[in-house]
């Protein structure tokens, strides 16, 4: 793999781009990005910033992770997204609302540690504070599982469940998270309107291609008819090569047909396949990989919403960054 190099800005304010490239900064190369302080200082990740991002608004903020399509990445956006909140000194509650399929465990490297779920805290056969799983590595982190791996549901479990689940969690003895993310199930059936029912934004997760991006389109519409309005979109799998050759769409392709608020661009990785079968999350990786510093600076732009501009991301030798391709 290709050595990686990021750069950071000392200020707080985003950088400055010269006047030929500030009208789409999609498109800008990482190597034309100026500081307007002193000298930029080389980092290994965003994490390395002197200050915390600053949550704004009303906690917690519910938020689901979403795709309409399945196998475009949705849990491991989960995982990262959750996983870089935690890091940057947020109190995390992810919940894995796909019923009987749950995944999210897996990624995270707690699966031998779920004892119960939130099927056993309805039937009354355990506490909540039993079924939260809290994450060895991050304290601030805790996995909420709905159900076991393909048991079934009790009657009647629905939206009003989950909205009772969080309203549990917001007031639990320990205080209110920061933030309940929530691993919505691929497709549009009954799990799907489960899922997004106590959520007031979405991450809608998509790959350049026409098929889930149809799919995209179509959940898009279903959240805003849920009275979701704050929906912002990840795009993962992202080639450049492939950019380069015309033969996938680039970022702002993807954006401009989906009409929504771009939160970050996953570079294609082989790492991904290496992190889900040892149940360690890419933002864990030494030394950090394209993909998991992309999806830090996804979870800082949910906080800040898109106010870091001052990270960039290029690929050595005499590559262009992966950032510089957005715009193709």
């Amino acid at each position: 793999m290709a050595s990686l190099r990021v750069f950071s800005t000392t200020s707080h304010q985003p950088p400055l781009l010269p006047s030929s490239l500030s009208s789409n900064p999609l498109s800008a190369s990482p190597r034309f990005v100026k500081s307007p302080s002193s000298r930029r200082t080389p980092i290994r990740s965003v994490l390395q910033f002197n200050r915390k991002p600053q949550l704004a608004g009303e906690t917690p903020r519910i938020v689901v992770i979403t795709s309409g399509k399945g196998g475009v990445g949705k849990t491991t956006t989960t995982a990262n997204v959750g996983l870089s909140l935690a890091r940057y000194g947020f109190s995390v509650v992810a919940i894995d609302a796909d019923l009987g399929l749950r995944n999210l465990d897996l990624l995270l490297g707690l699966e031998n540690r779920v004892n119960y779920t939130v099927v056993e805290v309805l039937n009354g056969d355990c506490r909540l504070d039993q079924a939260l799983v809290r994450d060895k590595r991050w304290s601030n982190f805790e996995l909420l599982c709905i159900s076991k791996p393909r048991s079934k549901l009790p009657m009647g479990f629905g939206g009003k469940a989950l909205e009772w689940l969080v309203d549990a969690l917001k007031t639990r003895p320990e205080g209110s998270p920061d933030f309940i993310i929530i691993d919505c199930p691929a497709g549009i059936d009954a799990g799907f309107i489960t899922a997004i029912t106590p959520a007031n934004e979405a991450v809608l997760v998509t790959t350049p291609d026409i098929t889930a991006l149809r799919d995209a389109d179509r959940v898009t519409g279903l959240l805003e008819c849920d009275g979701i309005r704050d929906i912002k979109m990840i795009v993962n799998r992202v080639r450049t090569d492939m950019i380069r050759g015309e033969d996938m769409m680039s970022v702002l392709d993807v954006q401009e047909m989906l009409g929504l608020s771009l939160l970050g661009a996953i570079p294609e990785d082989s790492e991904v396949i290496r992190s889900t079968n040892r149940g360690f999350p890419l933002v864990l990786n030494k030394p950090p990989t394209l993909a998991g510093l992309a999806f830090e600076q996804a979870a800082w732009r949910l906080v800040e919403q898109d106010s870091m501009k001052a990270v960039m991301v290029e690929e050595e030798p005499k590559k262009r960054g992966f950032f510089s391709f957005f715009g193709g």
